[in-house]
């Protein structure tokens, strides 16, 4: 099971796979998510929802589906608190703690340790980062994997072809 960060559908979105030029990413997107092979959680969901275009459209349209996993579950609320306490005593800024624990990275996070799955993010791992909590960073002490879109397709064997 792979688990998509924000940032993967907004990049995509925005970059890589726009609606109007490649809608056999988005496809493949619920194609993989119909198989099991991938999915999101609720706050991640949440933010994408707060913006007011054709991303924020497609989350709805599949806002109360198994698209978006709750987070509710007492082993993902344990699995929170414990990254929550390692964040909190690393050498961040205050700021970048602040920022990090008040979005849904760490539910993410959580989440996929929870479930044995893998984060998928743009974010790299930066040792030396103290401004900015990156998520690959926080994978790593809880022994969660994470990987980018690009490998995602790649492993899943995905090809985009023209007709």
């Amino acid at each position: 099971m792979y688990l998509l960060d924000a940032n993967v559908f907004i990049d995509a979105k925005n970059h890589y796979y726009r609606f109007e030029s490649f809608p056999g990413f988005w496809e493949w997107l619920d194609a993989e998510q119909e198989r099991g092979t991938l999915a999101s959680i609720h706050p991640i969901r949440d933010e994408l929802l707060k913006g007011d275009d054709e991303l924020a459209a497609w989350v709805k349209a599949r806002k109360n589906t198994e698209w978006f996993q709750a987070i509710d579950d007492e082993q993902t609320q344990l699995n929170f608190a414990e990254i929550a306490e390692w964040v909190m005593s690393q050498p961040y800024k205050d700021i970048a703690k602040s920022h990090f624990l008040g979005g849904g990275d760490p539910w993410l996070i959580a989440r996929a340790r929870t479930i044995g799955a893998t984060v998928v993010t743009h974010e790299t791992f930066d040792a030396a980062s103290r401004k900015k909590v990156k998520s690959p960073n926080v994978c790593r002490p809880f022994s969660v994997t994470p990987i980018n879109v690009f490998d995602l397709i790649r492993i899943t064997g995905a090809t985009f072809t023209l007709h």
